[in-house]
């Protein structure tokens, strides 16, 4: 007898058969394109001769978290050079939508300054280990951990909320790069109270500036030094910790050519560089005179001369001649101009918007452009954006799951407001890539490898059924308001614009798979389950 219904009877092979297509290569129509290794080096506005409109719907996916109608819109009215140059010098604050703003504005994160906010976890925390018996210092430590776990969601709720509907993605996007780049691991120690502000004042204002000043940023903020634990690094008592990633890491990566001698060194200059326990405002610890004009308080941060190490100093084979705090600074500045340091960042962003064998001939194009424009990221960019190896890498480059959870949301529901980013989060757990959760500092991979295992793809299955349904626009459990009864209506992804665009470019494999769905839920389950979207 012939099945009346071959998608019920066949869905696991049609997943099955999508993700073998997406895991091991990129969408059948899109590998046609002349391998990006084979196409001459060359820069400047030709690279954008006429293109068609699947290369532009792939280039918003790119410099974007994902293609949307007013993403479309925008890119058409200014034309690619305007619109690219817009992205890479963003205003100072792009509107977001009243219903996104009002969310971010209701945080604790938003309406209290960290240095209070940090006081106020820490006297809790030391009130709830003081008090009397077990079980009431048991029931206020869970309450207190349960608060800055609300911080650190808060924290994550908002970078979301900034994904889906800024108009500056380009800056979103790089918040995110640079966020994990320069990684902390929200579950250590007091840091969930603190990675809102990291991400906010030190990772953000910086993620299309100047090098050197984001790794300040870094440098100076009180979750970067709990985290690596140079706030316990002083004269006497030693702690190498963060002088090793930020030279293997963050500056000149594991093949910069520094030595042992070098971690040391830098050790030795970043004793004295912590956090202070003081209240705000209070005055500076008692100390001689000749060190008190070096002791620095900026808000949490501290720079303490009594735990300084104040003893010459040699790093990358060359003295350093300040003292103090300026000490640190003339590292940075000899770690962030190294050419090292040039080759291992651009390196890193041609893996996070090109793919996972980036050209040799691109990468010496970047590190050239990094050490011409002393280290500006938005001129690093706008050199990668107009090369023909990154307009060949367009729809190629495997999605991690944070690109693909937020694309999907992004087509689903282009500017609608979702009441809560509790799913997505949720999501994003179960996918392995929770926003400020890899425990080591060396961020999560960029590869396409780490992300397409089975699980993953399995999981990736599961999201793409709830969001195909519209599971995701649902409203948050505590509305009680909120119609518990009310049916969700499915995306109509099919008739969006960016899929419309994209048909054609789609392999044999994909339309198959697609002719066969019988509901618009089925649909859905499928196009976010192919290598077209899986890819981007």
């Amino acid at each position: 007898m012939t099945p009346t219904n071959p998608l019920h009877l066949h869905r696991r092979t049609l997943l099955l058969g999508l993700a073998g297509c997406a895991v091991f290569g990129a969408p059948l129509a899109t590998q046609a394109a002349p391998p990006a290794a084979a196409l001459p080096h060359t820069t400047g506005p030709g690279t954008w001769s006429a293109p068609d409109e699947p290369t532009l719907a792939r280039l918003l996916d790119r410099v974007t978290w994902g293609c949307t109608a007013q993403g479309t819109q925008a890119l058409g009215g200014l034309g690619i050079s305007a619109y690219l140059a817009a992205q890479l010098r963003p205003g100072a604050n792009a509107a977001l939508p009243r219903e996104a703003q009002a969310q971010i504005d209701a945080m604790a994160i938003s309406r209290t300054p960290i240095e209070a906010l940090a006081a106020d976890m820490e006297a809790r925390n030391r009130a709830a280990k003081a008090l009397p018996t077990e079980d009431e210092r048991k029931a206020a430590l869970k309450a207190w951990q349960q608060d800055m776990r609300a911080l650190q969601q808060e924290a994550a709720a908002r970078f979301v909320l900034r994904a889906l509907y800024s108009p500056s993605q380009l800056r979103e996007k790089m918040t995110w790069f640079w966020m994990n780049h320069f990684n902390v691991f929200a579950g250590k120690g007091n840091l969930r109270a603190l990675v809102g502000d990291y991400e906010e004042r030190a990772v953000r204002p910086h993620a299309l500036g100047r090098f050197r000043d984001l790794l300040g940023a870094t440098v100076r903020h009180p979750a970067m030094l709990r985290y690596l634990d140079n706030a316990q690094n002083a004269a006497g008592r030693i702690n190498e910790n963060y002088a090793r990633e930020l030279m293997e890491l963050h500056t000149l990566g594991v093949d910069g050519g520094y030595s042992q001698q070098d971690v040391q060194e830098l050790a030795r200059v970043l004793t004295g560089v912590g956090v202070s326990q003081r209240p705000p405002g209070d005055e500076p610890p008692r100390m001689r005179p000749a060190l008190l004009r070096h002791y620095v308080r900026e808000g949490l941060f501290e720079f303490n001369p009594q735990r300084h190490d104040w003893d010459p100093k040699t790093l990358l084979g060359q003295p350093l001649r300040a003292q103090g705090l300026a000490e640190v600074d003339e590292a940075l500045d000899r770690l962030a101009r190294a050419p090292a340091t040039a080759r291992f960042i651009t390196r890193k962003i041609a893996l996070f918007l090109v793919g996972d064998n980036p050209p040799p001939a691109l990468l010496q194009a970047l590190a050239r452009s990094f050490e011409r424009t002393d280290g500006d990221i938005a001129a690093v960019l706008e050199t990668l954006f107009h090369t023909p190896e990154f307009r060949a890498s367009l729809g190629q480059r495997f999605r991690d799951p944070v690109h693909y959870a937020l694309a999907g949301l992004r087509l689903a529901h282009g500017d609608a407001v979702l009441p809560s980013t509790d799913p997505a989060l949720a999501w994003l757990q179960r996918l392995a890539e929770p926003l400020y959760g890899r425990v080591t500092p060396d961020g999560y991979p960029l590869d396409s490898a780490t992300w397409s295992g089975s699980g993953q793809m399995s999981t990736r299955f599961e999201m793409a059924r709830a969001l195909g349904a519209g599971a995701m626009a649902a409203p948050p459990a505590s509305d009680d308001a909120a119609p518990r009864t009310a049916p969700r209506m499915p995306p109509a992804l099919a008739q969006t614009a960016y899929v419309r665009t994209l048909e054609p470019t789609w392999s044999p494999a994909t339309r198959s798979a697609l002719a066969q769905a019988t509901s618009p839920r089925e649909w859905n389950l499928l196009f976010l389950a192919s290598p077209e979207f899986m890819h981007g």
